[in-house]
């Protein structure tokens, strides 16, 4: 059989493909008899040698390519479905290449691997959709803000454990649909409660950083109504909860980016129930940026993000001690013309 795995969700791709893996059987021989190739230069006689070769011990290949269906679309990434020429080299490795699948050997299992989602129109992937005996098709998209929760709670569910929909929207909105770092989260917070009770909100507010971002939320608002005693304060209650000054700077940096793209969003029409699913961030993140925003018109947003990147500078060439800088930047922006709602 021959698979297309594709689709921009690498984490849960990484899994099926470890599942294929593990159904080799013994481990050593399973990686005698598996093949990865670099699909953005193959040829397309190496891949059929390595589709051809005799199974060694074992009663199967596994042979992974990644990233040529991608090479082979169209006049170039995506293009496929817009109508434009195809290279003659291009099409002449696809005529091929889907002849030869019809004739891949028993013994091989051919895997296409795709970082993006291909074209529907590609003649690889309709031909494992219509083929269901020999071919085998799956996209792997990323689970949107509305999807994200229940992701969390299936994942920790598999796990073992339990968690409380207030912590699973936490973790979703704070740190974002990065799969694979959600799942190490999800690991610590498992083994803190010792699947002994559900996971809390104030289990993720303990143990992960991300949502620390909170405070980060509030300091940038009292920056908006130039409060300066009390981003002062916020600032340092999340320096004695153990937030590293280079840490804290790096999210206050995020929250003013986050601001200056859903404000540039915003100002060129995109609904803002749009503008989360184009950014990758999560509703509420998006949501939270973009109303921050407006206490600030973008000539204020970019002159701050650029004292941001020389506080930054000045840390880490040692010009200034981290926390005297943190202290110095807040209170400056706070007091600052260029804080003032636009």
């Amino acid at each position: 059989m021959f698979y297309v795995l594709h689709g921009k969700d690498e984490f849960t791709r990484s899994e099926v493909l470890a599942e294929m893996k593990a159904k080799m059987g013994d481990p050593a021989m399973a990686d005698l008899n598996t093949t990865v190739l670099d699909g953005s230069k193959v040829t397309l006689a190496e891949l059929m040698h390595a589709c051809d070769t005799v199974p060694f011990l074992a009663d199967r290949r596994l042979v992974i390519a990644e990233g040529l269906l991608t090479r082979l679309e169209g006049g170039g990434k995506g293009k496929a479905d817009k109508g434009e020429e195809q290279p003659a080299w291009k099409k002449q490795y696809l005529e091929e290449l889907t002849a030869y699948l019809k004739r891949l050997p028993e013994t091989t299992r051919l895997v296409l691997v795709e970082s993006e989602s291909i074209s529907p129109n590609h003649p690889v992937l309709k031909m494992a959709l219509a083929d269901k005996e020999r071919g085998y098709a799956r996209e792997f998209r990323l689970p949107t803000s509305g999807k994200l929760r229940r992701w969390i709670t299936d994942r920790v569910e598999r796990k073992g454990g339990e968690i409380e929909a207030s912590a699973a929207e936490e973790l979703a909105a704070f740190v974002g649909s990065d799969l694979r770092l959600l799942d190490q989260e999800l690991d610590k917070l498992i083994s803190y409660v010792d699947r002994a009770r559900p996971i809390t909100k104030a289990d993720v507010h303990l143990l992960v950083s991300y949502v620390q971002q909170a405070n980060v939320f509030e300091m940038v608002d009292a920056l908006g109504r130039r409060d300066g005693e009390q981003a002062l304060k916020l600032l340092h209650r999340l320096l004695e909860d153990g937030e590293h000054p280079l840490s804290l700077l790096g999210m206050i940096v995020r929250q003013f980016r986050i601001m200056i793209q859903v404000k540039d969003l915003a100002e060129r029409g995109v609904p803002p129930s749009k503008i989360g699913a184009q950014l990758g961030l999560h509703s509420f993140v998006a949501e939270k940026g973009l109303r921050q925003s407006r206490n600030f018109s973008m000539e204020q947003l970019e002159t701050i993000y650029r004292k941001l990147l020389e506080t930054d500078l000045a840390i880490k060439t040692g010009q200034m001690d981290q926390v005297l800088a943190l202290d110095m930047l807040v209170a400056g922006l706070s007091k600052s013309k260029d804080m003032r709602a636009a």
